[in-house]
């Protein structure tokens, strides 16, 4: 199942299922099939109301479903608008972390977090903030369904509502220069996810799935989710020990090799570039770069 968070003309943000005909609005579809329609409201009304209501959804999918938009008539928007947490993984693939010129790959997961007020949806723009240096990281995020804390890894699916292609947007002059990473990571615009929200039953193995970016069309980062040194199993672990992950909160997995602060020369974005975040089976997350 595809869950989208959308808009249609100036109503509010609505939650729906991204079906072959088109955005099918599972508040309607339940209230079709006669069913409470509360948890079908928005994203985070369905995250929290449990993995049941994901189940239900689907179940709604194969019944009447009341009115389906056209996709080309909604706008897409972050399939999570506004999570509790953004926790990101930083140098979690061994390539990037050599080219970043660390002497050795983590030995245990590097965190940090990019605030909430950073996400942005499929098409919106990036805007850069002045003059920095702006950079992309093609990152598969994983977005938590159910509360939890010391998690074991075994049990790390039983927590898991989908997954999504997450763009960690990069001010490398201000992440650097900080000496800490938070303000570089964390400018509005600079965590664009979607273009959904794919949930687990439909990927098979999620640590075998083709990443790229592209830049002007031209790619930049082309690996493959199998070369994460820490998975996402023992990333929730790791994190969970420490803090209690909640509905909507998002995992940011880390970015393999090829970002542009390591190039020689470097390449940053621009304004009128446009950046692409591939993720084999979870879409293309596609977004303009704007100035201020």
């Amino acid at each position: 199942m595809k869950l989208v968070t959308y808009k249609a003309g100036e109503q509010p943000e609505r939650l729906g299922a991204l079906t072959q005909e088109g955005v099918v609005d599972l508040q309607e579809a339940a209230r079709a099939a006669g069913l409470a329609a509360d948890a079908f409201a928005c994203m985070m009304s369905l995250l929290k109301a449990g993995l049941s209501a994901q189940q239900q959804a689907r179940q709604l999918l194969a019944g009447p479903r009341g009115k389906v938009l056209p996709l080309d008539s909604v706008r897409l928007r972050p399939p999570v608008p506004r999570p509790g947490k953004i926790i990101a993984v930083g140098l979690n693939y061994r390539d990037h972390a050599m080219e970043s010129g660390a002497a050795q790959p983590p030995k245990v997961p590097i965190l940090f977090a990019k605030f909430p007020n950073s996400i942005s949806g499929p098409e919106d723009p990036i805007v850069i903030p002045g003059d920095p240096h702006v950079d992309w990281e093609a990152e598969l995020a994983v977005v938590i369904g159910r509360e939890g804390k010391a998690i074991p890894a075994a049990k790390s699916g039983e927590y898991i509502a989908g997954y999504m292609p997450l763009n960690d947007v990069s001010a490398r002059d201000w992440q650097f220069g900080d000496k800490q990473w938070v303000r570089g990571k964390s400018p509005d615009t600079f965590c664009p996810t979607g273009p959904y929200l794919t949930t687990p039953d439909e990927i098979p193995d999620v640590h075998t799935l083709h990443i790229r970016s592209r830049v002007n069309g031209a790619v930049m980062q082309d690996s493959s989710t199998s070369k994460l040194i820490f998975r996402i199993p023992e990333l929730i672990e790791f994190i969970s020990a420490a803090i209690t992950l909640e509905p909507g909160d998002i995992i940011a997995t880390g970015t393999p090799e090829g970002v542009g602060a390591f190039r020689k020369p470097p390449i940053y974005l621009k304004p009128g570039d446009t950046v692409e975040i591939e993720i084999e089976r979870l879409g293309i997350l596609r977004n303009p770069v704007v100035a201020h």
